[in-house]
């Protein structure tokens, strides 16, 4: 990945430190928010590869208020939505309540 691609990547990861704890942001509105900006589905892929050092990767949903990493790994799923409810944001079921979504 091109000088171009970790500068993107770095935007990525400071865009997700600044979701507020307690808030989520969609993958969407995470891309839109880069300087260049990204699809939610490019944001969803780059994800797969956050890094584990205060980037909390669990405040980024999809649009809808689900946690797609479900359909990758459950456990990590059960993690997420723990570490959300931590954090007091609602479900409704299996969606993030709208009230919690933050635009960055």
């Amino acid at each position: 990945m091109g000088e171009h691609g970790h500068s993107q990547l770095d935007q990525l990861w400071a865009v997700v430190r600044s979701i507020p704890a307690g808030r989520v942001a969609s993958y969407g509105a995470v891309g839109r928010a880069l300087e260049n900006p990204a699809s939610g589905f490019m944001v969803g892929r780059w994800m797969a590869s956050c890094p584990e050092d205060g980037v909390p990767w669990w405040r980024v949903v999809n649009k809808r208020g689900e946690l797609p990493i479900a359909k990758r790994d459950p456990r990590m799923a059960l993690d997420q939505r723990a570490r959300l409810e931590a954090e007091c944001v609602a479900f409704d079921g299996d969606f993030i309540v709208q009230s919690a979504f933050w635009e960055p």
